[in-house]
């Protein structure tokens, strides 16, 4: 399951949160090598985008707990599908 997540930290100063926001890079290579983060992208000013590849909610979920223990902050989050899968699901005929 693919979900885009887009993390908006909580408002502190920077410097409050440096040492967080370094440990937090060390965290998602670790799911990058693994295969669970697809990409990661720091946002400008503050926040990261990233695409988690996880086998269940329950997973995610405890990704995004880890997360906002290294780093407080809000997600938004966006359910993906593979292009092959959409381009599949189209080519299907509607059920009447």
């Amino acid at each position: 399951m693919l979900f885009l997540v887009i993390s908006t930290p909580a408002p502190t100063r920077p410097s409050e949160v440096r040492e967080s926001r370094r440990n937090f890079w060390p965290w998602i290579e670790d799911k990058l090598e693994r295969g669970i983060a697809r990409s990661v992208y720091p946002r400008a000013g503050r926040g990261v985008v990233a695409v988690f590849d996880v086998d269940s909610h329950e997973t995610l979920h405890r990704l995004l707990n880890e997360w906002s223990d290294i780093v407080p902050a809000e997600f938004a989050l966006y359910p993906l599908m593979e292009p092959e899968s959409i381009v599949a699901f189209l080519a299907e005929k509607p059920v009447s």
